[in-house]
């Protein structure tokens, strides 16, 4: 058995697996997914405390969330997609290191993805219903979901997805 056989493994039919090293686009990509990840946690956790940038929480239910004020979500909600969001972005991070034990291990391989699919189908979902007028959202948060929300949802998915699936393991 040679070194880098016991460091990354075998297939069952005896080849070796070697993830491929991460290149500097990869790196890139998970630098950007994991700063804007990093970005919307902290909003959230501003959020949980304060209707920031907006004046009233009204207004902030409306534009942000997309809901009448007595439907906004709790703050230890919001802290709780804080800390998932924190999650995500660390996930995006170990990934970005296919030769770290850590970094190939199926759970971040899995959760890459998980990440990668959820934001994607958060962002073309929102796309899809605001874009067509489904739903009762109100216009305001329509126009924002159209601009910012989604587009951003399906980029950092995009960047995520780049990630997992450049630093996925490689038979020789």
């Amino acid at each position: 058995m040679s070194a880098m056989t016991s460091r990354f493994g075998t297939t069952s039919d005896g080849a070796e697996v070697r993830p491929e090293p991460a290149n500097p686009a990869v790196r890139g990509a998970a630098v950007a997914a994991a700063g804007g990840l990093l970005a919307a946690g902290a909003l959230h956790v501003v959020w949980g405390f304060s209707p920031w940038p907006l004046d009233s929480r009204a207004e902030f239910a409306s534009v942000v969330v997309g809901v009448d004020e007595s439907q906004l979500p709790s703050a230890p909600l919001t802290f709780a997609v804080a800390g998932l969001l924190g999650a995500a972005a660390g996930l995006v991070a170990t990934g970005a290191r296919p030769t770290s034990r850590l970094g190939r291990s199926w759970p971040v391989r899995a959760g890459l993805w998980t990440v990668s699919g959820a934001l994607a189908v958060r962002g073309l979902g929102g796309l899809a219903a605001s874009g067509l007028g489904l739903g009762s959202k109100p216009d305001g948060f329509r126009q924002w979901d159209l601009r910012l929300y989604s587009p951003l949802c399906v980029t950092l998915g995009g960047l995520t997805g780049y990630v997992a699936l450049r630093t996925r393991r490689h038979r020789p």
